[in-house]
């Protein structure tokens, strides 16, 4: 694919550099929704490997994690993919040349994934898939070769960066419409910041220390954010049960003594 724009044949290059801006979005949004799918299927898979702990069958369970661990290195290259699209439609300027758009791609795709581990036993949805799996007979203890605070941090592991509104005070769970600041990815109740931005000639994030400024069209509620809250709100529940299970226990040996 290449470009059509050419300066030495009078092309408008703010058009094409839009036209590409917007055909970059377009991609991203499909990507997007790929990988929102993608972690429906990863916590899917969780939830049934909980079940199989249940009933001791590890057997099934290794298979299982070894399944996550197949997807986990399709699901890293489609956001890889994802950044490296949003990258081209964000910076790129027709030239006097046209453009090799698949080496442009794969280039800006290289660079953000050399960046990153590719160890999948490390990546946060692994570690919460096993820990989720560890809880089911190990309740409170840590996993073989970490420590309590490893997996008090595979919890706290999300792009979610803030678990309450600094506005309305809510718990980021509990929020009737959540929306996330598109430049500093702090999240918030969308009716106080929308009040708080037209309140405000140079509305500052209110996160306190965050020095990014807000706009109306840069505070958006993405569809990843929703399946985030969704997975908080899911651990919550497994952390509370985990917990009620583990007094259960202690209640029942207690009145063995």
């Amino acid at each position: 694919m290449a470009s059509t724009s050419d300066p030495r044949g009078g092309g408008d290059v703010p058009a094409a550099s839009g036209i590409m801006t917007t055909s970059a979005s377009m991609l991203c949004s499909e990507n997007q929704s790929l990988i929102i799918e993608m972690r429906k299927v990863f916590n899917m898979m969780k939830e049934i490997a909980v079940d199989l702990e249940r009933e001791n069958e590890s057997a099934k369970v290794n298979e299982l994690e070894n399944t996550v661990a197949e997807l986990l290195a399709t699901y890293e290259d489609c956001t890889y993919q994802t950044s490296a699209i949003e990258s081209v439609g964000n910076t790129y300027q027709p030239g006097a040349e046209l453009t090799d758009f698949k080496k442009l791609l794969n280039d800006e795709f290289m660079k953000f994934k050399g960046n990153k581990s590719s160890a999948p036993q490390d990546h946060p949805i692994m570690r919460q898939f096993r820990e989720a799996v560890w809880n089911v007979h190990h309740s409170g203890q840590p996993m073989p070769g970490e420590e309590q605070e490893d997996i008090v941090m595979t919890n706290n592991q999300s792009t979610i960066l803030n678990i309450t509104c600094p506005l309305s005070g809510k718990p980021i769970t509990e929020l009737a419409e959540p929306v996330r600041g598109v430049d500093c990815m702090h999240v918030y109740e969308k009716k106080a910041i929308m009040g708080y931005i037209s309140r405000n000639a140079q509305p500052k994030c209110p996160i306190t220390g965050c020095p990014r400024y807000l706009r109306q069209d840069k505070v958006v509620s993405d569809p990843l954010l929703l399946v985030e809250i969704e997975e908080m709100r899911s651990m919550s529940k497994e952390n509370m049960t985990a917990t009620l299970v583990e007094d259960f226990t202690m209640t029942d040996d207690e009145e063995e003594d």
